[in-house]
């Protein structure tokens, strides 16, 4: 087994990833995939996620419950924005949510054919690495980024699952791998302290959103693994 770390969609198609045998874990921490992890703890039935707006507005017509988000904002027809804090149980639990954003529904576009997709968050890690141990298999965590660029905090969420896999005695698999895990180690010490630099920060607080940036970054509230149904085109668990 080993572990690897992509760092932005843009680079997904470099990597030789092997369908039959790659968990891709894909990461989108502010705030699509602890925002699934919330909605899924709160008992949604399934999360379909579409790349595109004209997409989700399609499912909206055809009466679908929808959470849309652009540049971190609600778009003005859907029903959720992109907080973990929408998804509660009274609205959610036992419903199907067709579900776009900026970044994290492009990556899980992105890597699709894979042989599994997993979506992981601090708010799922350990859950996460133990179903990946479990598994046997190959993993690649795939950051979402910010509009197909760099950025550190699901670069940080990388470290910090490479880094429990490799305590496991998974392989770390390239340079990536490596740079993700120092970089978990230099801001394990105080992880605020350290995502508090971030453009996304900035963007969340300069928005009034930053209410959710300690959800996002709790560890282990949420004991589940969800999984795309790449027949299905849906997210389970």
């Amino acid at each position: 087994m080993k572990v690897d770390v992509c760092f932005s969609p843009a680079l997904y198609p470099y990597y030789h990833v092997d369908n039959d045998n790659t968990i891709v874990v894909v990461v989108d921490i502010f705030r699509a995939t602890t925002t699934m992890c919330a909605a899924f703890k709160n008992g949604v039935k399934s999360v379909i996620p579409v790349a595109s707006i004209e997409e989700a507005e399609a499912y909206k017509a055809k009466g679908y419950l929808v959470g849309a988000e652009r540049n971190v904002k609600r778009c003005d027809f859907a029903d959720f924005g992109n907080s973990p804090f929408d998804y509660t149980a009274e609205k959610v639990a036992g419903k199907e949510i067709v579900f776009t954003t900026t970044n994290g529904t492009q990556a899980i576009e992105t890597a699709a054919g894979c042989y599994r997709l997993a979506i992981g968050a601090f708010s799922n890690i350990s859950a996460l690495a133990e179903y990946c141990n479990q598994q046997g298999k190959d993993v690649m965590i795939l950051c979402s980024g910010w509009n197909n660029r760099f950025n550190m905090e699901d670069s940080l969420f990388a470290g910090a699952l490479a880094f429990l896999l490799n305590e496991k005695g998974v392989e770390l698999a390239s340079d990536a791998a490596k740079v993700a895990c120092d970089m978990w180690m230099q801001a394990k010490p105080n992880i605020r302290a350290y995502i508090d630099r971030t453009e996304h920060i900035r963007r969340l607080t300069s928005n009034h959103l930053a209410d959710s940036v300690e959800y996002c970054l709790a560890f282990d509230t949420v004991s589940l693994v969800p999984i795309y149904d790449k027949e299905k085109k849906a997210i389970y668990l």
